[in-house]
Formats: C-alpha cells, structure tokens, sequence
C-alpha cells in the first residue's frame, strides 16, 4: 500500500541571483553504476528476518532516541559527558550567536555546495578503479600529481582499453565534456536534507525520513544500503529494521554523503549536528556505517564557524565518534599518514596497504582517506580534493566530502574549478532540477537561521 503523503510546504524561492526550481526532469545518468554484489532491483520480500549473514559484526549503535553522543571537548559546559535524546544537544551560548549573526555564514554555505560538486565531479570518471590505473590514466594526460578534471586527450588507446573510464560518468565529468554538474547521489542527498529540515526541523525523526525518501527519492537513484533500506521501507518494515534486515551494506558510505547538511546548519554546535546525522543514518546503517557520518557531520558543524582550521574540524569530528572503533582507528591513521609523509603517493599506499581488504565502498576505508587527504593539503582547496580522489576508492563521495568541508573553511573555490559547473545542478529530486548553488546556499543559511530562533 503506497504512504499516505504528509502535507508539504513548498520551498521559498530565493530572493538573490540564480535560477529558481524548475520543474524536475529525471537524468539518464545515474551517479553510481551497482557492482555485481548490489542489489539492482527489489527483489520479492526475504524468508525470515535480521542481518544477512555476511554482513560485518559492530557494536550496535544506540537507538535513534538516545544517541549517546559526547560532546567534544571545549563545545559546553560539560565536556565529555554524555548527550541523550535527540533535543539534548542543544547549541551552546557561543554558538547560537554564530547561527544569527554570521554575514559571511551564506557565502561560506555557497562554496561548500560548489566545493562539494567539484569533488564529486572530479572523481567520477575513475570511479571503481584502481589507484595504479587513476595514477596512470592521470600521467598519460600529464596530469600526475593531480591538479586538473581528468581528460582523455593524450591517452593511448590500451590504456584507456585496460583501465575504462565509469561508463555512465565519463560523458559528463571529462575536462573536455563538462557542462554543469551532472546528477549524482552525492548531491541528491544534500537537497533531500534540505527538505527533510524544511518540513520537519531538527526535531525530525528516522521515520521522517522515511517518509520523505518515499515521497521524493526516486527508487533507481539509490545504491547499496539505501536500496536495500527502500526495499525494506516497501516490504512494510521500519527503522531500524530498515537498516539490518538482509543488508550486508549497512558500513559502508552511504550515510556519511547524508551527513554534510546537518553540520551546514548547525555552525559551532558540533553534538547537535552528529545527533541530526545519527537519527539520518539509522535508516540504512549501522556500527561504522553510522560513525562516519558523526564524524563528518560534527567536523562540518565546527567548519562552518568561520574560525577553525581544517585540523580542529577533524579532532572535533573524532571527538563524537567512539574512540575504540574501526573508524576512529582508520581516521587517526590516515591522519598519522599525512602528519608523516610528504609525497602523498605514499600516505594511499599506506592505507591501501592497511585497508585494501575492505570493499571499495565501505566507510571504513574512504573515511580514513578524507581524513588523510584533508590534512595532508592542509586547507588548500586543490590539494584537498586532488588528494582525495587521487587515493582511489569511492573517489566522488571522498571528493565530495574533502571540497565541501575544505571550502567551507576557506570560504571560496577557485574559479577554474567552479566556472564549468555554470552554477547548475542537474538531479531527479523534485523541484531542484536546474537549481543554482547560489539558490542552493540562500535556502540552507534560511533553513539554519529559522531553526536558530526556534532554539
């Protein structure tokens, strides 16, 4: 039985420069092509309940109700203690100012959209490739160290035979072929954040989003843990069953390409933005899966002050995750890499050393690269999102992830990198298609300074 659909409110237009939301016109493309392993379809509902077998053991994350969530230290009163409850990590004396008061907060908001498309876009051709064949794809060009969109002028013909470009990516993301930002689910999940914010505030719930996937997601733009937990959503189970039930994706990155919206409009509140991510990913993931996504979203929240560097970001991101886990040890391992070798040809092939047995999607891995790229460039943007698509794996949400949260700090991106995205995003979500980054940055500082005075 289809879900009764919620009553909506349609998003404000934007009062400044760019275009408004033109009507939605579904792409061709599709930002993830699904390995061999990933569910293409929704097959008919599964005999018995609980998680396939192969998926891997974490330690179970609290329920969405109590996130359990730490408050880094030197963000409130009580640093260290724990938070519960999803209205409990509420933004500090310092931070509330930081949220009403901040003129430069949407400029910042504006480059962490164009700094997010740029990375996605960057990486999207060498997708699922092997680092050995993006560093010789990248040479052959004259393009190694990485510090340009990937082109197929100059390749040979057998290498560009042994190592294919994505198929459904190289059309749209080539240097020689790029006109705007093609759709990608790395893009699609921020606007669908935007609307879960607009219909429901922070005091949303797991079941709102929900909802609103249903509602708004077109079921062949997701991949991985957000298909299996679609599928479930339509076999009538609920979260979190919709995140364990025969889902052996439920650690890898979807969720933490969910997680940069609740860090962009919780600025200087770093519990408060990982609390929002949590009651997010608990729909399609668990144990590490879920700890990404705290890490990125609090690292966002304490970028988006204006005031800290790219280091802070990340020992605030670590300071929300648990500290004995797989993805707090890979995070202070990528870093350790960075903090220790120059050329960072050899922090990948360190952590390629060290996590090369994971899948290539899975969080435990591609965190641990963000991490290491962020810090080895130091906050510069080029560097940032050069390094994380260089290192391979899921080198458009890694690129994704690094321009966002780089950009964000900076507070611009270099023209060369934003003039070819013509400021127009191309998506299948619903009243977004067409949208500029600018529009984009008018709603999410709107959306950050409505639930400010509602605090």
């Amino acid at each position: 039985m289809a879900a009764e659909r919620p009553p909506t409110t349609p998003l404000p237009p934007s009062p400044g420069p760019g275009p408004g939301h033109p009507d939605p016109r579904p792409r061709e493309s599709a930002p993830h092509s699904p390995d061999p392993g990933e569910p293409c379809g929704f097959p008919q509902a599964p005999h018995g309940g609980g998680p396939a077998p192969s998926a891997e053991r974490e330690t179970a994350a609290p329920a969405p109700t109590d996130p359990g969530i730490r408050q880094p230290e030197g963000t409130g009163p009580h640093p260290g203690v724990p938070v519960s409850g999803p209205a409990a990590p509420a933004a500090t004396a310092a931070a509330r100012p930081q949220r009403e008061q901040d003129p430069a907060l949407r400029r910042r908001l504006e480059a962490a959209w164009v700094g997010r498309a740029v990375g996605c876009l960057l990486g999207k051709p060498v997708e699922k490739l092997p680092l050995g064949g993006i560093r010789a794809l990248a040479r052959a060009a004259g393009n190694w160290p990485l510090n340009d969109w990937f082109s197929a002028r100059g390749v040979p013909p057998r290498l560009l035979a042994a190592y294919p470009w994505n198929r459904r990516s190289a059309p749209t993301s080539l240097a020689e072929n790029i006109d705007g930002m093609p759709e990608d689910d790395d893009l699609n999940y921020p606007l669908l954040g935007l609307l879960l914010l607009q219909r429901h505030g922070r005091a949303f719930t797991t079941a709102d989003v929900a909802r609103l996937w249903l509602d708004e997601l077109p079921a062949g733009r997701t991949f991985t843990a957000e298909r299996v937990a679609y599928r479930n959503l339509l076999l009538g189970l609920e979260p979190p069953a919709t995140a364990t039930h025969h889902n052996p994706f439920r650690e890898w990155i979807g969720a933490l390409i969910r997680a940069d919206v609740h860090g962009w409009t919780n600025p200087g509140d770093p519990a408060a933005a990982a609390a929002q991510a949590y009651r997010d990913a608990a729909l399609t993931h668990t144990g590490n899966g879920v700890y990404a996504a705290l890490f990125i979203a609090a690292a966002t929240a304490t970028a988006a002050t204006g005031r800290a560097d790219v280091h802070t970001a990340l020992r605030s991101g670590l300071a929300v995750v648990p500290p004995r886990s797989r993805l707090a040890e890979a995070v202070r391992s990528g870093i350790r890499a960075a903090r220790e070798e120059p050329d960072f040809d050899r922090v990948a092939d360190r952590l390629h050393a060290r996590y090369g047995h994971y899948h290539w999607v899975h969080a435990v891995p591609n965190t641990a690269l963000i991490a290491a790229a962020l810090t080895h460039a130091d906050g510069d943007f080029t560097h940032s999102v050069c390094r994380a698509v260089s290192g391979g794996w899921d080198t458009d949400s890694n690129g994704a992830t690094a321009g966002a949260l780089c950009a964000l700090i900076t507070g611009e991106v270099p023209h060369r990198w934003a003039a070819p995205l013509k400021n127009r995003l191309a998506t299948s979500v619903p009243g977004f298609d067409g949208i500029g980054f600018d529009t984009l940055a008018h709603l999410t500082h709107q959306l950050t300074a409505q639930e400010a005075a509602r605090s």
